[in-house]
């Protein structure tokens, strides 16, 4: 039996009259259960904002993408797509020529994101739920079409439905001397606009267009993309996928997740992510200051108890534990608590999204969260190193007030 945390639990589940440090125990208790409620809420929310963001970038973005380690220019060779082939784990690869272009419709005009692909990107259907109007093609009955995004068709006004009115799209030609105002300054291809796709405003200056009509716009040779996009088959691990190629390609191409690619807001979430956790871990201890209260009294009113204890052979080290887990126990009710109602509110607002974003047109209806159990024992850590602070102090004075007391008597 363990001696301190029995003699601890029948101090706090004493009948006797205590009201003041039971009232004081209940606030210590009530503190740190809503504190820990606040972080497993809080910390869900920014994985389900994390998790909301990869599930944006996969409607548009690839999951590995393959691009030169230096330069715009990634020559691809057969046996750089041989080696990929190879690996048995790849579904499709798409070839992209990505450059910034002027788009031009009637009488207005705006710089654009120019992406060529080959109809392998439209085999990986990620953009079927994100198209608001016309249809997702690049070539039919010989005719090029672009699909454009949402915010391309508000800055010039493009109907995909006027079929007669095409999309410039213009380039400077690569000469190292030229005037802007010869028109053999330019190149320039002419499309069909046939659909409108909207994902979110960091890919509302797109312009989607065919791989060939993109290449002879930009003066790229048969053999130079600008990256290679990899869709992966179900089940493969893509971290390890990407170490395998990353390998075996060499340090002349740069492999990247989405991850990788969307560095700056992963980083900034973490980092927000990171704060917010510090700032409510503050909060717990500013909540469990009470449990330094209530046991500071507790150790006073004890004292002559445990002076008896020390009559009978009791170590200081014995007494400091009983009020070490006098804490604890306070502490671990309120964080069961905590952690109970802070799964149950995140569980309700999966299922039923009780708080809403507010924004008119938002993606999502309601706030995303998302439970890990690491942020679970995160929480949980945070409470008990808390805890211990707050008790290591009366612990030790109680120890050392009663031994004084002992030896006077």
């Amino acid at each position: 039996m363990n001696l301190p945390l029995w003699i601890a639990r029948r101090y706090f589940f004493s009948k006797r009259k205590r009201s003041f440090i039971n009232l004081i125990s209940l606030v210590s208790m009530l503190g740190v259960g809503v504190g820990t409620m606040a972080l497993v809420v809080v910390l869900s929310v920014f994985n389900g904002m994390e998790e909301l963001n990869r599930m944006i970038f996969k409607t548009f973005e690839a999951d590995l993408t393959i691009s030169p380690a230096q330069g715009k220019r990634l020559t691809v060779s057969p046996g750089l797509l041989q080696t990929i082939q190879k690996t048995g784990q790849v579904h499709l690869i798409t070839q992209v020529i990505e450059d910034n272009a002027l788009a031009r419709y009637r009488d207005g005009q705006t710089v654009v994101k120019l992406k060529g692909i080959d109809n392998s990107y439209l085999q990986r259907r990620q953009l079927d739920t994100a198209l608001v109007e016309g249809r997702l093609r690049l070539q039919e009955d010989g005719m090029a079409y672009a699909l454009v995004a949402e915010g391309v068709r508000n800055a010039l006004l493009i109907s995909p439905e006027d079929p007669l009115t095409l999309l410039e799209l213009w380039y400077p030609q690569n000469r190292k001397s030229y005037t802007v105002l010869s028109a053999d300054a330019f190149n320039r291809a002419d499309l069909a606009v046939s659909g409108v796709f909207f994902i979110e405003d960091n890919f509302n200056d797109y312009v989607l267009a065919p791989l060939n009509v993109v290449r002879e716009l930009v003066g790229y040779e048969q053999n130079q993309l600008s990256s290679l996009e990899l869709q992966i088959k179900a089940g493969v691990e893509i971290a390890q996928l990407k170490k395998t190629l990353q390998q075996q390609l060499g340090g002349t191409v740069v492999i990247k997740d989405r991850d990788d690619l969307n560095p700056d807001l992963f980083r900034a979430i973490r980092v927000e992510k990171l704060f917010v956790t510090v700032t409510l871990a503050f909060l717990v201890l500013v909540a469990s200051i009470n449990i330094f209260f209530s046991l500071s009294m507790l150790a006073i009113e004890k004292k002559d108890d445990v002076a008896i204890l020390y009559a009978m052979g009791a170590s200081p080290s014995l007494v400091r534990r009983i009020f070490l887990f006098e804490g604890s126990i306070v502490a671990f009710i309120g964080a069961i608590v905590g952690l109970v109602l802070g799964i149950v509110l995140c569980l309700l607002q999966q299922r039923f999204g009780f708080v809403s974003m507010g924004i008119e047109g938002s993606l999502i209806d309601a706030y995303p969260v998302k439970l890990q159990a690491n942020d679970l024992i995160i929480t949980t850590f945070i409470v008990i190193t808390v805890t211990i602070v707050v008790s290591w102090f009366p612990a030790q004075k109680a120890a050392a007030v009663s031994k004084a007391v002992d030896s006077v008597q």
